[in-house]
């Protein structure tokens, strides 16, 4: 893995964040699987964008709806097939059809708030070379479920930060360098959080993260999937596998030495 070598970089100046517009071209990734409810407000909204020079390839997972007979009404570059999906997996195979300096990963039920969205994506990965991948904010649309909206409103904050440690990262909007990707594609053998593994990877490679709530988009559910339990045990088990021998073993009680006392009432 030659991604160390860019720990030698001299520090980067910081552009402001009214860098003068980038020509990169920037390639969105965008995956689907019977979308059709979805993803005529999803490419609206993208072919809107202020930031002209973008490809867009779409993987679909073998819809049965009528997702791919609408996105073949834009002006998509590529639309290539998948079976046995993986999120990983999906994101690879999308990229690997690809030309972009920049990939942006976007889930085809995301509706981009703004014409702003995918400017702001480009202009913040810009600002500095230590920046692997950049996350935006996600806002639940009105008929998200109460779990789900809480997810995403406590999870995707108004504050800008940039994480040094902390890998969690988002693909259901987020933007990355492709040279990177390169170097360390998504882990395809894995069911989900992909995208923390990979920026886990940067992280360890001098490679910094940043939250860009600016870069905002309507995304339907949360984090947790209206808290589906499934997906939150299997994610977990991710996590502590790939986290082994790095975390303190969780708290817990000796049963033997607590103090506990019972009141019983007694009629008499």
């Amino acid at each position: 893995m030659r991604i160390k070598k860019y720990l030698s970089l001299k520090p980067v100046i910081k552009h402001e964040r009214t860098l003068k517009k980038s020509h990169s071209l920037v390639s969105l990734v965008i995956r689907t699987k019977n979308e059709e409810r979805w993803i005529s407000s999803c490419l609206d909204a993208v072919f809107k964008q202020s930031y002209k020079n973008f490809e867009v390839i779409i993987v679909d997972n073998e819809s049965t709806d009528k997702t791919v007979d609408i996105a073949d009404q834009y002006p998509i570059k590529k639309i290539t097939y998948i079976s046995n999906y993986l999120p990983s997996k999906a994101l690879n195979q999308g990229i690997n059809c690809s030309q972009g300096k920049y990939v942006v990963c976007l889930s085809a039920h995301c509706i981009p708030t703004g014409p702003e969205w995918l400017v702001t994506l480009v202009k913040a990965i810009e600002e500095d070379e230590l920046y692997a991948g950049v996350y935006g904010r996600q806002e639940p649309m009105s008929i998200t479920s109460p779990a789900d909206k809480r997810d995403l409103l406590l999870v995707f904050g108004l504050d800008r930060k940039v994480q040094q440690k902390d890998s969690f990262f988002h693909n259901a909007n987020s933007i990355l360098r492709r040279d990177l990707w390169e170097e360390v594609p998504f882990d395809d053998t894995i069911t989900n959080i992909e995208d923390r593994i990979w920026a886990q990877e940067m992280l360890k490679g001098g490679y910094k993260i940043l939250y860009e709530p600016d870069a905002s988009v309507f995304h339907y559910h949360g984090i947790h999937h209206d808290n589906d339990d499934s997906r939150m045990s299997n994610t977990i088990n991710i996590i502590e596998k790939i986290n082994k021998g790095d975390m303190n073993e969780y708290g817990k009680i000796d049963p033997q030495k607590t103090k506990i006392i019972s009141i019983i009432p007694h009629v008499g």
